[in-house]
């Protein structure tokens, strides 16, 4: 699991890195993201990137009092977020001159950043062997809320994980500034746990999703990703995404049918090449799990915003 600061420690990196207004020289951070606004609780994908300019090889570690790598968050108002847990530790890492190295990190999972509004993020490296932090320019990114389009609450059977409980299944909309998305939630009402906030992908201005439910109560929606393409994903009760498949419409726009055994299929369309529901950027294959909240017992991430399960692991 990644590293987050305490907010003691990141007090103590804000008040050294004052002490060196020339540290951006020796060790470059860099921060980017794909998009700044987010649906609450989906994966919140920061890319961050480190570079040693000190010519000399740069040994990274922690210290009792500050980890060598870490992120600083509050709001636009200037609240600190404090992370969900602490204690973390970052395996030390060596750094040959002017090596540089891009990690991605998910902060979903870190820092309670599920409240809308804004916040302004940015990360920090401590360098102990020169006595300098070093920090990213600070990003600012917004959380909102997708329109709610279709709930149901539904039990997990007894053959599956979490059988005997309940799931909530929320289907909705969120309008990005070139598409609007379609996002699948799945929580866990008893526990009060998110199993998964995924991004299914495009869904074109007109008609609406098709959404049924299997005899083992799990997910099936086929959405309109472009003109008489379909795509139809089929996802467990825990958020593991068991199928996803593109279709191509044959003459009327397909549907989704249960057949007498109980399960889901598609009808009146053609299955087609995986690489359109590739291009929109979409939930994995059953070989990765959701990215949860914190608690949650699930792990699963979409391929383009993968959660590594370490930051600069090699």
């Amino acid at each position: 699991m990644m590293f987050p600061t305490l907010k003691k420690s990141a007090a103590i990196l804000l008040a050294l890195a004052a002490l060196h207004p020339f540290a951006r020289a020796q060790i470059q951070v860099e921060m980017t993201l794909k998009r700044t606004l987010y649906l609450a609780y989906e994966p919140l994908i920061v890319n961050v990137s480190i570079q040693n300019l000190t010519g000399n090889s740069l040994n990274l570690r922690d210290t009792d009092a500050i980890p060598w790598f870490g992120f600083q968050i509050e709001t636009l108002d200037g609240r600190p977020i404090a992370p969900h847990h602490s204690g973390h530790s970052n395996p030390p890492l060596l750094l040959k001159p002017g090596e540089k190295l891009t990690r991605p990190v998910n902060l979903t999972p870190l820092y309670p950043i599920g409240e809308f509004g804004g916040y302004r993020v940015r990360a920090q490296i401590h360098a102990m062997s020169i006595g300098q932090t070093f920090s990213s320019q600070p990003m600012n990114i917004e959380i909102t809320e997708g329109r709610s389009i279709f709930e149901k609450t539904v039990g997990v059977p007894a053959n599956q994980p979490g059988g005997g409980g309940m799931r909530k299944v929320t289907i909705m909309t969120h309008r990005l500034p070139n598409s609007t998305q379609l996002y699948l939630r799945i929580t866990d009402p008893d526990a009060g746990v998110i199993k998964c906030t995924h991004r299914l992908g495009r869904l074109v201005s007109y008609g609406s999703p098709e959404i049924l439910f299997d005899n083992q109560n799990q997910i099936h929606i086929l959405q309109n990703v472009a003109p008489k393409a379909f795509l139809h994903s089929h996802i467990g009760l825990n958020g593991e995404v068991l199928e996803r498949k593109t279709y191509q419409q044959i003459k009327k726009r397909p549907v989704l049918k249960s057949s007498v055994d109980g399960k889901v299929t598609v009808i009146g369309a053609q299955e087609i090449d995986n690489s359109v529901a590739e291009q929109e950027q979409i939930t994995p294959s059953i070989s990765d799990r959701p990215v949860p909240l914190p608690d949650s017992d699930t792990d699963l991430t979409p391929k383009d915003e993968k959660r590594p399960k370490n930051l600069l692991s090699r």
